[in-house]
């Protein structure tokens, strides 16, 4: 019976690639060959170094239809990608981030901004990741005041002036003394995700590395 439900929704809504809406195979990653091969990559070993994360790893560069798809991720309703995502992002994390965390977390929306969208996509993305590499996501921080958006804030300077103290740790205990790896799903400055990992570094974590699915060309 489940196999015969499959094939209907199959039928009835094909799978698509999530980049560039293509049909692909059945029962495979939602992404197709062609985006496997002509997506823009970072080269392997380029990775964005903060004052409180060591390293930040992305296995895209936000551009074209990464881009697009991101938007339809975080705007469109599209939550559904995030096991796509969690696969590629965990690729790149176990190349890149080898042996640097045992403890996987998000950078969470504020409950406003969670209200109108319906779901956390770094939540999501970050657990998505987690299954991929056996492991489980754990909550550590909380949005304690809603910001605008870091789109709308301009440069670096702005930007952490925008998401200063708008962060605290919820579980504290959960990351004292560990290597933590933070998701997120774009990075841009990196403002978001330093103050983020100032606040883990202050609740204890040993060190922070960082990993988003695409991250803005230098």
């Amino acid at each position: 019976m489940a196999g015969l439900l499959t094939g209907l929704l199959d039928l009835l809504y094909p799978p698509r690639c999530v980049f560039c809406r293509s049909l692909t195979e059945k029962g495979g990653l939602p992404v197709c060959p062609r985006c496997r091969d002509t997506l823009p990559r970072p080269a392997p070993g380029s990775v964005a170094r903060g004052r409180f994360f060591t390293a930040a790893c992305a296995p895209f560069w936000y551009e074209g239809d990464v881009r697009e798809s991101l938007h339809r991720y975080k705007f469109g309703g599209a939550g559904f990608y995030a096991p796509a995502y969690g696969a590629l992002l965990a690729e790149r994390a176990a190349s890149e981030l080898a042996g640097e965390f045992d403890l996987i977390t998000w950078v969470p929306l504020s409950r406003k901004r969670l209200r109108e969208r319906g779901y956390d996509q770094a939540r999501l993305l970050a657990e998505a990741m987690a299954a991929a590499l056996g492991q489980e996501a754990v909550p550590t921080l909380e949005k304690c005041r809603d910001t605008p958006r870091q789109s709308q804030a301009g440069g670096r300077e702005q930007r952490m002036r925008n998401v200063a103290g708008a962060y605290r740790a919820s579980h504290p205990d959960a990351v004292r003394g560990r290597r933590v790896l933070l998701v997120d799903d774009i990075l841009t400055t990196g403002a978001t995700l330093e103050a983020c990992a100032g606040v883990l570094r202050r609740a204890g974590a040993e060190h922070v590395v960082c990993a988003a699915l695409a991250r803005v060309r230098d």
